[in-house]
């Protein structure tokens, strides 16, 4: 099945910055293809070397690369070959997005699906398009595409060039500078990777994707005020669209100290998380509500950790966990067991 189509703004412009085009298997979005610089999109869902299929999980949102397939097995809709449970949307933090139902499309139908709208929503502030790339030359523009064309080719040092010429032309241009952050980021250029990002952002203060990066990159290093502090703003922001940084979030306050803040901030993550694709989150709860000697309530969630994430590396010692805060929380032996609960646990949240 090949489709074709266009996103456009509420007000009928195309989209500043590409946009990602989702199929939705049951309630699991993955990405398959970007908008290009006019809107327009197409996809061959034939296509099994597709490298923009996501495996596992999305993609961390905010950021300009998508996910390779790793090796694993290539489907779009893995158990659902033939699309009996799929939708196609446009993905746009800060946006709603009109859903195409694929269930009823035929090979031999016409690949164009017409115009998928995106509608602001009125209680987010923070987006990760910035209003500063409508006004940008056309030169800069045209940097920033070969930019980021030489960007998903890997080809770093070029793409650097392009994107440092796109900020030289219009020093302002908020998207750019974001590009450069994450291609000196790639290249292991740290200092300069912060320094291109706070560009951005005092380009853009409501530009909320380079938050994201400066918090991934704090907490590489452990820094987990600094996490709190950006994570913070960019939830501020923009609560609904980024159940990654309310991962973040929640981890850094639970190393700081701060447990209430952190179970508050895991239970928004979950909240705003529907396809289950942070379930670190519920660890992380399930060890806080053992902390407060709530077994049933942390069984449950860490039982919904090990049912999204089976093969996550801390598998074996997550279940011996379960099996202390199961046996605490049955009434017969919960004095007993208590003692033997693992009170210290440390949660991990693997960055994306």
């Amino acid at each position: 099945m090949f489709l074709s189509g266009k996103v456009v703004m509420q007000d009928g412009t195309p989209p500043p910055d590409p946009v990602a085009i989702q199929i939705i298997c049951r309630v699991t979005p993955r990405t398959v293809t970007y908008t290009d610089h006019k809107g327009n999109f197409s996809v061959d869902l034939n296509d099994r070397n597709n490298d923009m299929y996501a495996d596992a999980s999305e993609p961390s949102r905010g950021f300009s690369s998508p996910t390779r397939g790793g090796g694993q097995e290539r489907s779009i809709c893995p158990g659902d070959p033939n699309l009996t449970s799929a939708s196609l949307q446009a993905d746009l933090p800060g946006f709603s997005s009109d859903v195409i139902n694929l269930t009823t499309r035929h090979a031999l139908d016409s690949p164009d699906i017409g115009t998928i709208i995106l509608r602001r929503r009125a209680n987010v502030e923070g987006l990760t398009i910035s209003a500063t790339s409508a006004l940008a030359p056309k030169d800069a523009q045209k940097a920033l595409e070969k930019g980021r064309a030489d960007e998903a080719k890997q080809k770093w040092p070029d793409a650097q060039k392009e994107l440092q010429k796109a900020v030289t032309v219009y020093p302002k241009y908020a998207a750019a500078w974001l590009e450069l952050g994450n291609v000196q980021r790639q290249q292991k250029d740290a200092d300069a990777a912060r320094k291109s990002y706070a560009q951005a952002l005092a380009a853009d203060s409501k530009f909320v994707s380079p938050y994201l990066q400066l918090a991934s990159m704090a907490a590489s290093e452990q820094k987990w005020q600094e996490v709190v502090d950006d994570t913070d703003r960019l939830l501020h922001l923009n609560p609904v669209d980024f159940p990654q940084a309310w991962a973040i979030n929640a981890t850094a306050y639970y190393y700081l100290g701060k447990k209430d803040e952190a179970e508050k901030s895991a239970r928004e993550g979950i909240s705003h998380d529907p396809a289950h694709r942070y379930p670190r989150m519920n660890y992380l709860l399930g060890v806080l509500l053992s902390q407060k000697q709530e077994y049933a309530a942390s069984a449950e969630n860490i039982r919904e950790f090990l049912k999204y994430a089976p093969n996550a590396p801390d598998v074996d010692q997550v279940r011996k966990q379960l099996a202390e805060v199961e046996k605490a929380a049955s009434p017969q032996t919960e004095k007993a067991a208590d003692s033997q609960v693992d009170k210290t646990a440390t949660p991990q949240i693997q960055q994306q």
